[in-house]
């Protein structure tokens, strides 16, 4: 029988301390507890770190098992993307959680995603769903998938082995929910600049190996006023907000994400197959059109028009919504 494997907790903090510490509790509270929690604080000038200490001493002296705590503080913030890399690149276990500072686990929620792996030795990344709490931690009545508007040709897609060419029109992996295996981080690293860490995780998993969607909600997802990066419900009006925003930030922003994804892809090992390379082809040549869209709104039809014949708006993004976006929005 293999041996089981060992788990990492990457806990990424930036002055946190109001609900740091009921998320170390959340995983020290696990059914299946980690070998180590691998603390990266990003420059907190609160006591983020003094209440991390505090929860692990206090729940070392009342137990008999071992987990091992290693904190590193940066002087300088980092930022969301550098600091996870930094995190990653210290952690020892075979699959390593990536964690928010301001969650909070459901007790099995390490059990029931290691179970997935040690089940199926080809999966390099694991995400599931997640109960949106506020502030709080009272239900906001939703659930994070609800939230992205997950659909069934997306699950499909990734129970069906198909999750690259899902995840080229656009992310729905969240990295406070998601657990990936250490092989990954060495082949994903380092970050580009320009892709926000799970979203790089989720594409280089894709391309190389398996994705697991779990529709489960193992983890309570905390919104409140100093997410960094959260989750929101479109309404009307942000809908229509959408539609007159200046283009040319997000789009070049694409573009670049586009090409920075093109240009390692020869290089990551194992070889993505031939047809996720060509749909990375198709996506970085999708975005220079988009990119480069004129300012008159009439002299953007053509190419729109083009781009929609030849499929790219359905397979590189997110149909009609990026056409109306393309003939609308302002440069």
């Amino acid at each position: 029988m293999p041996d089981a494997l060992s788990v990492s907790v990457a806990l990424c903090t930036h002055n946190g301390s109001r609900f740091v510490g009921a998320q170390l509790r959340s995983i020290l509270e696990q059914t299946r507890l980690p070998g180590e929690i691998v603390v990266s604080d990003d420059a907190s000038t609160d006591d983020t770190i003094a209440v991390i200490s505090a929860e692990h001493a206090r729940w070392s002296q009342n137990s008999s098992q071992v987990v091992r705590l290693d904190i590193q503080r940066n002087e300088v913030a980092l930022g969301v993307t550098a600091n996870f890399a930094s995190a990653v690149t210290r952690c020892s276990g075979d699959l390593i959680a990536l964690s928010d500072q301001d969650d909070f686990w459901r007790p099995n929620r390490l059990e029931r995603i290691v179970a997935v792996f040690e089940a199926r030795p080809e999966v390099l990344l694991v995400h599931s769903d997640a109960r949106l709490v506020d502030e709080d931690g009272a239900s906001l009545d939703s659930g994070l998938f609800d939230t992205l508007h997950l659909s069934d040709r997306e699950r499909h897609a990734v129970a069906s082995g198909h999750a690259f060419g899902a995840l080229m029109r656009r992310n729905f992996v969240t990295g406070a929910t998601t657990v990936v295996r250490r092989g990954l981080v060495e082949r994903a690293l380092p970050f580009p600049v320009s892709w926000v860490h799970d979203e790089w995780l989720a594409v280089v998993a894709a391309a190389t190996g398996s994705v697991v969607l779990l529709d489960e909600q193992l983890i309570d997802y905390r919104q409140h006023g100093g997410n960094q990066i959260g989750a929101s419900t479109l309404t009307p009006s942000s809908r229509i907000g959408r539609l007159t925003a200046h283009r040319t930030e997000r789009n070049a922003r694409l573009l670049a994400r586009a090409r920075d994804l093109e240009g390692r892809m020869l290089e990551m090992d194992p070889r993505p197959s031939d047809g996720a390379v060509a749909m990375t082809i198709e996506k970085a040549a999708h975005e220079i059109v988009r990119d480069s869209l004129p300012a008159p709104r009439l002299r953007r039809v053509a190419p729109v028009w083009s781009e929609w014949r030849r499929g790219r708006y359905n397979t590189c993004g997110l149909g009609l919504q990026d056409v109306l976006r393309d003939l609308v929005q302002p440069i």
